[in-house]
């Protein structure tokens, strides 16, 4: 990635918090890495360098500032707009990928060889996929070590290191501290009460309308599933190694997240999810910027700075979503899917009743929490593809088309032939979605915009979004709206969301 040093230094010189995670200033004279926002006096042109990632910056022998903490900064808006390999590596690379299934694993899902993939990564970021995940392990493990009472072993493993020798040497490498020392500095303070329970910032870049995220998601919040109450959103969560809950609370400045986990190793994905979900790494002054540059739109931008896209932390559940939201309304839709929902837990738990039952027994004499079953008001994940496969007909409660459409897709997640990952080709996942039956391209778009991250859709066939035009005084018909949209490039997801505000 080529850096105009001259314009990264102004960034670095006039502390512009914008530039957070575009970039990285490392210090030759203090052997450290900031932040461009760092409070710490700017340091001398002869004695920066500037790197595109942390892992290269720790590649060059530096360590990360204590003050600013650079590891905590919000990710790159490249990664939302970029749709090339590259981008595609960075999200699955903060999805977990590498820790899961290593690089032969990431290399294989993008298509192409390790050496390549490692030439490709290198030019861009700096460091290859190994670095790039190293990094990602120190953040998360610093971020147990401060935030729960684990003993540091469980936290090598938990954050993905293959030993407890390479945590305490990445640690001390990283942030010139032994692990021990990092949980001394923390204090007094208290970890978050439970097993499993971590709490945690998670950064964006001003502004954020979180008013208008919570009011999208609390209309289509699924009961057993998500809520949205006094101001924060609740949801289970289905990951790599387990389950999930999280608790999430927009403030000034950061968003609060408690997540309870099964399983720690989840806790990257879980926050790469979350940070998807909520559009944290979006750029908003440069959105905003350009929707402002529209007389039609510029008040809006005005009134409502930082709107975001609510995207999804399950692409197969907003698929399931939005082919149950065809020609139907918010409401419908919602009522259909708490049917399909209610009608598979309601199996399942008697199946585990037959399961569990010893001859004789009455079905209310079975195990709560105690047992291992979900206490009272626990949200779950949503339905996976094989789940949902198991759903008998009469728990669809809709036309026969439609329940076929999602059994196709279903069986498309099942077997691999069609890909929902966070780090999919978009182009290619809309080809293969478009080749399903009884997926059209408002669907398929639909999911391009929320699922895959695609900054640049504008759903001009939606009832919804023609309103929103039309109250505008902007075109209303499909063709004559697409037209018009040109000028929203590549930022026209922002606009779609704001023409659904304005209807």
């Amino acid at each position: 990635m080529e850096m105009d040093f001259e314009r990264c230094y102004r960034a670095v010189d006039s502390r512009d918090q914008r530039f957070d995670g575009w970039f990285y200033t490392g210090v030759t004279s203090t052997g450290i890495y900031c932040r461009p926002s760092c409070p710490a006096i700017t340091p001398k042109r002869q004695n920066v360098r500037f790197f595109p990632s942390a892992a290269a910056a720790q590649g060059s022998g530096l360590r990360a500032c204590r003050r600013c903490r650079p590891d905590a900064a919000p990710g790159s808006p490249l990664w939302d707009v970029r749709a090339d390999v590259v981008g595609r590596a960075m999200r699955l690379i903060a999805d977990g990928v590498v820790d899961r299934d290593g690089v032969p694993g990431l290399a294989s899902r993008l298509g192409y060889t390790e050496r390549h993939l490692h030439r490709m990564l290198s030019a861009e970021m700096g460091a290859g996929p190994l670095a790039l995940a190293r990094a990602q392990r120190a953040q998360t493990a610093r971020i147990l070590i401060e935030t729960t009472d684990l003993a540091m072993a469980e936290i090598a493993f938990a954050a993905g290191f293959g030993s407890v020798r390479q945590f305490n040497d990445t640690l001390r490498e990283v942030y010139a501290s032994a692990p021990s020392d990092l949980r001394t500095a923390r204090g007094r303070q208290q970890a978050p009460a439970g097993a499993g329970t971590i709490a945690l910032r998670l950064a964006y870049r001003p502004p954020l309308h979180s008013r208008a995220l919570l009011d999208f998601l609390a209309v289509r919040a699924l009961p057993g599933v998500e809520e949205v109450r006094d101001g924060t959103y609740h949801r289970g969560l289905r990951l790599p190694h387990g389950t999930g809950q999280v608790s999430l609370t927009p403030t000034d400045g950061h968003v609060a997240a408690t997540l309870r986990l099964a399983d720690l190793r989840d806790l990257a994905p879980a926050v790469a999810r979350c940070r998807r979900l909520l559009d944290l790494d979006a750029d908003p002054a440069a959105i905003d910027a350009t929707l402002a540059a529209d007389p039609a739109l510029a008040p809006a931008v005005a009134a409502e700075p930082g709107i975001r896209v609510p995207r999804s932390v399950d692409a197969f559940e907003l698929a399931v979503r939005a082919i149950i939201g065809q020609q139907v309304s918010v409401r419908s839709a919602k009522t259909t899917l708490t049917r399909l929902l209610l009608t598979h837990r309601v199996d399942h738990e008697v199946d585990e009743v037959d399961e569990d039952q010893s001859p004789g027994q009455p079905h209310d004499q079975r195990g709560g929490p105690e047992r291992g079953g979900p206490e009272r008001g626990e949200l779950r994940g949503f339905l996976s593809a094989e789940e949902l496969l198991s759903v008998p007909d009469s728990g669809f409660g809709m036309p026969v088309g439609r329940r076929e459409a999602l059994r196709g897709l279903a069986r498309g997640v099942a077997d691999g032939s069609v890909d929902l990952a966070a780090g999919v080709d978009r182009g290619e996942a809309v080809r293969r979605l478009l080749a399903l039956a009884g997926i059209g391209p408002w669907t398929a778009n639909y999911l391009a915009m929320r699922a895959f991250g695609d900054p640049d859709v504008l759903l001009s066939s939606d009832l919804a979004v023609r309103r929103g035009a039309a109250a505008l005084g902007l075109p209303d018909t499909q063709k004559s709206l697409d037209r018009y949209a040109e000028r929203w490039r590549p930022w026209r997801s922002y606009a779609t969301i704001r023409l659904w505000r304005a209807a």
